[in-house]
């Protein structure tokens, strides 16, 4: 099993996914495989969002608890 990226890792990999996929020259077997990764990266990306405001909204909370 791999790791996942931090959203930083994921986030620069996903640009360079769709700077690939822009500037064309790819095989339709190529640019369905970086399509492909560019939503799983997305995926990781909002991923580590929702934790992010998971964690914020919990802090949140507590802080109007007091």
């Amino acid at each position: 099993m791999t790791e996942t990226p931090s959203y930083e890792e994921a986030r620069e990999e996903l640009i360079e996914v769709v700077r690939t996929l822009e500037q064309g020259g790819t095989t339709l077997e190529e640019s369905l495989a970086l399509w492909e990764r560019g939503e799983a990266l997305a995926k990781v990306c909002q991923d580590w969002l929702d934790g992010a405001r998971t964690r914020l909204d919990a802090a949140m909370g507590e802080s109007g608890e007091q």
